[in-house]
């Protein structure tokens, strides 16, 4: 009987780290999407960051206004609050992929331990339920002794 404990004891063990592995590949996975997602969509706001600088220029040089001075300062400044803002998408979509990439070995540690304690309880069980009759005996006996002694 304690060999089919021990047998359901390891098989759900190993499915515990089984599940806890294809959760961490699942994050994985989603991390590597929102990688591929997050240069695709840099790509379009850089190209579309490009257009508008290059209309900002036409348009100025169309209108007569020289690249100096202060049409020239808020144009740089334009540029670099595009910057900015470009630094920040991108950190933002950085993050979203480590935190994707934590929960996978998150649930990837949470399987192994979730199987070592599957593990450990089966153990103790076994050890509790083989050690139960040894330990009801001793029990017994103290008692015995102690109750022949009272008497004699």
């Amino acid at each position: 009987m304690t060999w089919v404990v021990t047998a359901v004891a390891v098989v759900t063990a190993y499915g515990q780290y089984q599940t806890g592995k294809i959760q961490e590949a699942e994050m994985k996975r989603q991390a590597n999407e929102a990688e591929l997602e997050a240069s695709g969509t840099e790509l379009i706001r850089r190209q579309e960051i490009n257009r508008r600088l290059a209309m900002n220029v036409v348009g100025q040089s169309t209108g007569g206004i020289l690249g100096e001075g202060t049409p020239k300062s808020i144009a740089l400044s334009d540029a670099k609050n595009i910057g900015i803002s470009e630094s920040v998408e991108t950190l933002s979509d950085r993050l979203k992929q480590a935190q994707l990439r934590r929960r996978g070995s998150a649930y990837a540690q949470a399987g192994r331990i979730q199987a070592g304690s599957t593990l450990l309880t089966s153990f103790v069980g076994g050890l509790q339920s083989g050690g139960s009759s040894t330990s009801s005996s001793a029990s017994v006996a103290p008692s015995s002794s102690a109750n022949v002694s009272a008497f004699g």
